[in-house]
């Protein structure tokens, strides 16, 4: 049984084949890919010279998802990032995107977990008001040039009905599912 807590070995040989060392087959990028969707990290090295390529492999899987019509990333977020590598900031944007899809993800859990158990699991999730203003401020800059984004709260400060709040958590629920479908694409 392989142990899944150490990355997947993958080695690229000098023909550009990507060998699995686990289960002493060729993979493709998508086999690849597939596997980083069922939880495993990966790592792609050069058998030749040992250098690592995983980054530039990883970059390949998504280039190949935005050519088959898979948005990834909005326009505006690549232009960002390639503005990024022309400027003094570009040491700030890796640990920003980092930092806020490990933000994703810890609240993707922890919704999850608090769904069944409290009545409005999103205002009740620790740190939930820290979490939304930092997605909104990451919002804010990735999204501000996207028409209808006005990145604000609610319109107005009225407290809701008990249906209204179990509409607008229905609703949540949607986009929520919504949002694991995209991110297991990824």
């Amino acid at each position: 049984m392989a142990d899944t807590a150490k990355p997947l070995l993958i080695k690229r040989y000098a023909s550009r084949r990507l060998y699995n060392t686990e289960t002493s087959d060729y993979v493709t990028l998508e086999d690849i890919a597939g596997f980083i969707r069922a939880g495993r990290e990966v790592q792609i090295v050069d058998l030749k010279s040992g250098d690592d390529l995983t980054r530039q492999y990883l970059l390949q899987i998504v280039a190949e998802h935005e050519s088959k019509g898979d948005t990834v990333l909005p326009t505006n977020v690549l232009t960002d990032l390639v503005r990024s590598y022309t400027t003094n900031i570009q040491s700030v944007v890796p640990q920003f995107l980092s930092a806020s899809f490990e933000m994703l993800r810890d609240g993707q859990h922890k919704v999850i977990e608090n769904l069944g158990t409290i009545p409005n699991p999103l205002t009740a999730m620790p740190g939930f008001d820290m979490m939304r203003k930092q997605q909104e401020a990451f919002m804010k800059t990735m999204m501000g040039g996207v028409p209808g984004w006005g990145g604000s709260g609610p319109a107005s400060e009225e407290p809701q009905t008990p249906q209204a709040v179990a509409d607008e958590l229905a609703e949540i629920k949607k986009q929520f599912a919504e949002l694991q479908k995209k991110l297991s694409k990824l």
